[in-house]
């Protein structure tokens, strides 16, 4: 199967410099959850169709084991998939994903691929209240697809339909370079829309099926700034589901943000306000206080985090302390039973099992022995203008 991810929207409504599918989600780029979900179909071959702020998508995304296919103009989505085409095999399956809907999951579209078997056409299709902006489905007497009619090329009738398009699809690439040669642009648009070959497909007498998605939250298209925030809120509420449901409590599941992974032993405790970045692990038993960010760090069995502290590229033993208004940099190792109260910061340090900082302490580029007391005001004078040293 060939994945062809459509990325070249400019998107103007976002008011913003940095291209649409750029925008952060859980801390990463949109298309880059949407990468990670192709690739896990087991995908043959991912393209992407880039345009606006082309350049600057490809170096973000430079890691991406991709091909990456220009439209220049943006002439329709019809005319996007037609750039991808050279980049792909001449047979098989071709799904078709967006850059800007991000939380597609994976689970649908195996249902949606195995739908479209060998040689069908199968659609990703929802029902909402208010279909205003989506392209229709249109069935016949028999309650088969017809075709699909864009909201601005719809009658008044066919905008009642609350049955629409998400745009996702899977089609026999063979039978596609075909439909997309003889695509118009006779529509209200002015564009090539890829939506026309639905209507190719049932007078060549394909069948065409439909497939609707787990939730239609996986569907959601993201135009502005308000709609990001909305789809965030979607997906760390279900971050914190399967948190829970792993056996960790969290005080207002409302009130987490993971941007990134998060893997927590049982009995792990999360108060409100918490941040996550990049790879964190929590053992068992581990306690964050309230408005607390950790971000790269491995936290041992048994640590708690004081309200109000920041541990960024941090290992940790068991039964540490670490706070309230602590702070531990890139570099820090902490053995077991460890504490580090409120105004301490450590850097590139190593501090052996029970030694203690309790309060107002600088720690930097420090190796720390057992059962230590470090008092308040103590600096550690790593640094001379020029030169950094170690303190033993």
């Amino acid at each position: 199967m060939e994945v062809i991810v459509l990325a070249a929207g400019k998107g103007t409504r976002m008011n913003s410099a940095l291209p649409k599918v750029l925008q952060p989600l859980a801390g990463r780029p949109m298309l880059a959850h949407v990468l990670d979900t192709a690739r896990g179909l087991g995908a043959s071959r991912i393209c992407v169709v880039y345009g606006h702020g082309g350049e600057r998508v490809r170096e973000q995304m430079a890691a991406a084991d991709v091909a990456w296919a220009l439209q220049e103009p943006q002439l329709g989505t019809g005319h996007a998939v037609q750039q991808a085409l050279p980049h792909l095999q001449a047979e098989g399956q071709a799904l078709v994903l967006y850059g800007d809907v991000p939380l597609i999951g994976g689970a649908t579209l195996r249902r949606l691929v195995e739908a479209a078997g060998a040689d069908r056409l199968a659609l990703l299709t929802v029902e909402l209240p208010d279909p205003t902006g989506y392209g229709r489905i249109l069935r016949d007497a028999a309650g088969q697809v017809s075709r699909i009619v864009e909201q601005k090329d719809a009658s008044d009738e066919e905008r009642r339909v609350r049955e629409v398009n998400t745009g996702i699809l899977v089609a026999p690439l063979a039978r596609l370079r075909d439909w997309l040669g003889r695509l118009s642009n006779d529509n209200a648009q002015g564009e090539y829309y890829l939506t026309d070959i639905i209507g190719m497909a049932v007078g060549e007498g394909m069948a065409v099926t439909t497939v609707s998605p787990d939730s239609v939250a996986e569907t959601l298209g993201v135009n502005n700034k308000a709609q990001l925030a909305e789809l965030e809120r979607i997906h760390q509420r279900a971050l914190a589901e399967r948190l829970m449901a792993g056996g960790v409590t969290l005080i207002d599941p409302a009130r987490i943000d993971v941007r990134g992974t998060l893997e927590c032993g049982r009995d792990v405790e999360i108060d409100v306000n918490c941040v996550f970045e990049g790879q964190v692990a929590l053992g068992e038993g581990v306690r964050i206080g309230a408005n607390c960010v950790v971000r790269n760090a491995r936290l041992g069995a048994g640590t708690r985090l004081a309200p109000f502290s920041h541990v960024e590229d941090t290992v940790t033993g068991e039964a540490c302390v670490i706070g309230p208004y602590a702070r531990t940099r890139p570099g820090t190792e902490l053995a077991d039973d460890v504490h580090l109260g409120n105004f301490v910061e450590v850097k590139n340090s190593k501090i052996a099992s029970h030694s203690k900082a309790n309060h107002l302490a600088y720690v930097g580029d420090a190796d720390v022995g057992e059962r230590v007391n470090i008092g308040a005001g103590t600096i550690t004078c790593n640094y001379d203008g020029a030169n950094k040293y170690r303190t033993i």
